[in-house]
């Protein structure tokens, strides 16, 4: 399965083969032993160390479950009337599907699956960054990208990424997607990282957001044996990072109603969530200071730049 498929979880191998995910687990350490596979927290895939990056059909069928949960509570944090950027990978994908929901919504991004997902929704406007087509992962990468976000300014940015730690922050494999995600936390107040929890704790080749510029960490619940996750958690928390965790089947940690069909705060309210409390002041994050949002003109007008302020206060 990994070799057609570039990776694999651990749920969906114990489902084929009918047995337990601790029994997979023990073979799959087994396979990595004989250099078959690199193990993930939550899956594995084919051998290639930090450089490898699986393309798009290998990562939409990774942890499909944890990132139906991720992008149910990360809707619930977009406002009616926001401008956000969202950046490219399949998290941000699913996201992009309930932001369809919500009205007066500006979305932002590089990615052609993202703006895909929202093209039929009458209500929401997309905005696409200029640059080079990556085929990989159908991302638009490059100084075209780049340039085209210089004096942009929005409330929110969703990024996800191949790897999550508290000493180093979000990664990636790929030069050319870490500059763009660069380029897009700069345009943001505030900066909210998806991801699931078989990236905590792994570390990719190429920084994209330092820990101590992420606002809010979305991530699934892991499971009771998984420490390594348990423990980068708490490291992100002791950084000052907001911690949001949402169910694996999209109706959050507890017994509560998942969020399909809502959009903006109800959604946040609905769903069942722990969050680990900000422990301290966030540090300023550079470039904060309200710029020109001239690829979007001066739509907003004073309203959104004093709402932008209010937030950055906050």
């Amino acid at each position: 399965m990994v070799r057609a498929n570039g990776a694999v979880s651990l749920r969906e191998l114990a489902r084929v083969v009918q047995t337990s995910e601790v029994t997979v687990r023990r073979d799959v350490r087994a396979l990595e032993a004989e250099g078959l596979l690199d193990r993930r927290h939550g899956g594995a895939v084919l051998p290639g160390g930090f450089t490898r990056e699986s393309g798009f059909p290998q990562k939409s069928h990774l942890a499909t479950a944890e990132k139906t949960a991720i992008a149910d509570l990360a809707a619930g944090l977009v406002e009616e009337g926001e401008a956000i950027v969202v950046g490219a990978g399949t998290t941000t994908q699913e996201l992009a599907r309930r932001l369809a929901r919500v009205p007066g919504l500006t979305v932002v991004t590089n990615s052609l699956l993202v703006a895909q997902a929202l093209a039929h929704a009458n209500r929401v406007e997309v905005v696409m960054t200029g640059g080079t087509l990556r085929g990989s992962n159908y991302a638009l990468v490059g100084s075209g990208a780049e340039q085209s976000l210089q004096g942009l300014r929005v409330s929110k940015a969703f990024l996800s990424g191949s790897g999550l730690t508290a000493e180093r922050g979000l990664s990636t494999s790929n030069m050319l997607s870490a500059s763009v995600d660069r380029a897009l936390v700069q345009a943001a107040a505030e900066v909210v990282v998806l991801a699931d929890h078989s990236k905590l704790g792994t570390d990719t080749m190429f920084q994209t957001v330092p820990t101590d510029v992420i606002t809010r960490l979305v991530t699934d619940e892991s499971p009771a044996h998984d420490d390594r996750a348990a423990t980068e958690l708490q490291a992100l928390a002791d950084q000052g990072v907001q911690i949001a965790v949402a169910g694996a089947s999209g109706g959050g940690t507890g017994s509560g109603s998942g969020t399909s069909g809502v959009s903006g705060g109800d959604a946040v309210a609905r769903q069942q969530r722990r969050d680990v409390p900000l422990p301290g002041p966030r540090r300023q994050v550079p470039g904060a200071g309200l710029r020109s949002a001239a690829a979007l003109g001066e739509q907003g007008g004073g309203a959104e730049r004093a709402r932008v302020a209010d937030l950055r206060r906050r």
